[in-house]
């Protein structure tokens, strides 16, 4: 019996090197195929990453090919004239029309309605207006602040 338990007992012995080295080459595995989904993911992100500077890339060239466009005098005074003043003429145009519909509403609700400035004022200067008010003027000097900081 203590034959039978030794030769059990070496043969398992005898075995224990090839599953250590069976289970140490599944873990190699499984290590090596952590590394290779991580090189799979910075490839995609390099890839994506890449896609993303050619997309810059065509926004600026494309914005230097209008800006180059527009830069572009024609050598008549009085066409490079009022094509540099249609953006402020309409801007002023319609700032003007905006103050002349508010100071109308304004004169309306004094003289008809008999009101006080001080209740007329608010009526025509709700939120709503403010929020108009403040967006168009946040586009034109934001865009102006935008600019002088990308020239410098």
């Amino acid at each position: 019996m203590l034959t039978l338990l030794g030769s059990l007992l070496g043969f398992i012995s005898s075995a224990f090197p090839d599953l250590l080295k069976l289970w140490q080459d599944r873990q190699d595995r499984k290590h090596e195929l952590a590394i290779l989904d991580r090189q799979m993911e910075q490839m995609r992100l390099g890839h994506s990453q890449r896609l993303e500077e050619i997309a810059v890339e065509a926004d600026i060239a494309e914005s230097q090919a209008l800006y180059k466009y527009d830069n572009r005098l024609t050598g008549v005074k009085w066409v490079d004239g009022l094509r540099a003043s249609v953006r402020p003429v309409i801007t002023y145009a319609f700032f003007l029309l905006f103050t002349a519909v508010k100071l109308s509403a304004l004169y309306v609700l004094m003289a008809d309605q008999g009101l006080a400035f001080v209740v007329a004022l608010p009526q025509i200067w709700d939120p709503e207006t403010q929020a108009l008010f403040a967006a168009v003027m946040s586009f034109w000097f934001g865009q102006r602040a935008l600019a002088k900081a990308r020239g410098q």
